[in-house]
């Protein structure tokens, strides 16, 4: 692949060098993309990009997006989770988020194939 450089990247996507270095750190440390230095330097992805699923780079980066702290991965066990009502809520969210970023590759994001989520309706109850 064409090796980039970071200034480029960043001007590219209109942020800060410093925060995209930040990003890029935590790229390289996953092993999602290698940093060449030198003349003609930049990053270049580890694989191709149909092979990098965006939860796997959302992660990498953020941590987890499990949007509940009961629900990560290292979570101790939570005392009320049998009882918890809005549990199943969290967990179902979770599930779909997963599945959409786990779904969907760095190559679909670049070419605009994003898959469209089934419109499920208006919510019941709520007010237009």
């Amino acid at each position: 692949g064409e090796r980039i450089p970071l200034m480029d990247i960043a001007r590219r996507q209109g942020i800060s060098e410093k925060y995209l270095e930040g990003i890029v750190s935590s790229l390289a440390k996953s092993g999602l993309v290698e940093s060449v230095r030198g003349k003609g330097g930049g990053y270049v992805l580890s694989r191709e990009p149909s092979r990098y699923p965006l939860l796997e780079i959302i992660e990498s980066v953020e941590g987890s997006v499990a949007p509940v702290a009961c629900l990560e991965e290292d979570a101790p066990d939570c005392e009320r989770k049998e009882t918890c009502r809005t549990y199943p809520m969290w967990k179902n969210l979770y599930r779909v988020i997963e599945e959409y970023l786990g779904g969907t590759t760095l190559e679909d994001l670049a070419r605009g194939r994003l898959p469209d989520l089934e419109d499920p309706g208006p919510v019941p109850g709520a007010e237009d």
